[in-house]
């Protein structure tokens, strides 16, 4: 199925923390990752999180800070690109935290490990937009509980949000992009297998390197994603009608 005599009525792509690495925001499992320099049981966990709540806390607050002053890359504007000038439906499934895809102009967007600029109250369930600190004595704003409120992204062990909605995607989905991905944190890393086992779609790999689930895709391009990702996406548009 060569892109560029296609046109894509349903296309899905999986992100992962390759886009936004060249807006300077730190990918979690590569050399110098995140997971290299803290313990992710210390951080990123439902049992530290009750165990030593405020060094959580901290942990988050920080790379808060950090996306407060993020800004998209060209990655990120081709695929808000793609979802205007596609003929077709076009979603973004992420597993970043941030929200460059928004800031770029993206507007469907699923955040299946949550949004790090969110909070919610475990008390009551209600999220909040949060650009702010979090402690262990924050009160949630709804119903006053304190030492309830926490970061609103997916700890590991949690389930990630909306998995029907992405499976319902996937099923329908005639072409699959997974762009910067590590191709090992389930249940992201699947989904290339599970639209093989579809046999409808086109299925694409765009990363710095291979992943570990690379031999899963039709198409494999390698190099950073401010160069694969625009390009990629101007063969699917440059597609005739």
């Amino acid at each position: 199925m060569p892109v560029a005599e296609h046109k894509f009525k349903h296309i899905v792509i999986l992100t992962g923390a390759g886009i936004s690495a060249e807006s300077g925001l730190g990918t979690f499992r590569d050399v110098d990752g995140l997971w290299t320099k803290v313990n992710l049981e210390d951080v990123a966990t439902p049992e530290a999180l009750a165990r030593n709540p405020d060094f959580v806390h901290e942990f988050y607050n920080a790379r808060r800070k950090d996306l407060l002053t993020a800004e998209p890359n060209d990655g990120h504007r081709a695929l808000a690109r793609l979802e205007k000038e596609s003929s077709g439906r076009v979603l973004v499934v992420t597993q970043n935290v941030d929200v460059l895809h928004e800031k770029a102009g993206s507007e469907n967007v699923i955040h299946m490990h949550g949004e790090m600029l969110k909070t919610r109250c475990d008390e009551c369930q209600v999220v909040y937009d949060w650009p702010g600190d979090l402690t262990s004595r924050t009160p949630c704003p709804e119903c006053a509980h304190e030492g309830a409120m926490r970061p609103h992204v997916v700890l590991f062990g949690e389930m990630p949000f909306e998995m029907g909605a992405i499976y319902g995607a996937l099923a329908q989905c005639d072409l699959f992009i997974s762009i910067g991905t590590s191709g090992n944190v389930y249940p992201a890393a699947g989904f290339g297998e599970e639209v093989r086992r579809g046999g409808r779609a086109h299925t694409v790999e765009l990363n710095l390197e291979p992943s570990e689930g690379a031999t899963l895709f039709a198409e494999c391009i390698n190099g950073p994603a401010t160069e694969v990702v625009p390009a990629y996406v101007e063969r699917i548009l440059g597609a005739p009608s």
